[in-house]
């Protein structure tokens, strides 16, 4: 039987404040590498929900969506592993950081980064959506929240 083709499902959050991006700096098999507050969509949970829970967990900070930024794919290849990732990027805003709230396992650090700053350790960057996403919320490449639908079937409970 022919095995079926899936992307891996993805959601990043771009967040600007007063002219710099919040990034994490996180160990990969690659060593350290920068990349927005990021990660997998998990079962039972809409792209909005995914996006701010992979931000706190990722950044100790609540994120509020404001919209849609992108639609994202590119394929991640090391030997004996070739992904292709789907990633849904929302920008949006972050408060303070949040009194005893970890960091999840592997972030090492937030920075805030200028543009020229990302553009310049692009070498760093876990994938290169990092740059393409900041540079498109840079371009005024935005869409409405209700852009992304997810039907409540979704979220029921499973037999």
């Amino acid at each position: 039987m022919r095995q079926v083709w899936k992307p891996s499902v993805t959601v990043a959050a771009v967040i600007e404040h007063d002219g710099r991006f919040l990034l994490v700096e996180e160990h990969t098999q690659e060593g350290l590498r920068l990349n927005n507050p990021a990660g997998h969509l998990e079962r039972g949970e809409s792209p909005v929900q995914g996006v701010v829970r992979e931000t706190l967990e990722e950044t100790a900070r609540a994120f509020e969506p404001v919209g849609l930024l992108g639609i994202y794919l590119s394929r991640f290849q090391r030997p004996g592993e070739d992904v292709t990732y789907l990633r849904l990027a929302f920008h949006g805003r972050v408060g303070d950081p949040i009194p005893g709230q970890a960091l999840d396992t592997g972030i090492v650090r937030t920075l805030w980064l200028t543009p020229d700053e990302i553009r310049a350790s692009a070498e760093r960057h876990r994938s290169p959506l990092v740059l393409r996403c900041v540079e498109d919320h840079l371009a005024g490449r935005h869409f409405p929240l209700s852009a992304v639908y997810t039907h409540p079937d979704v979220q029921a409970p499973r037999d």
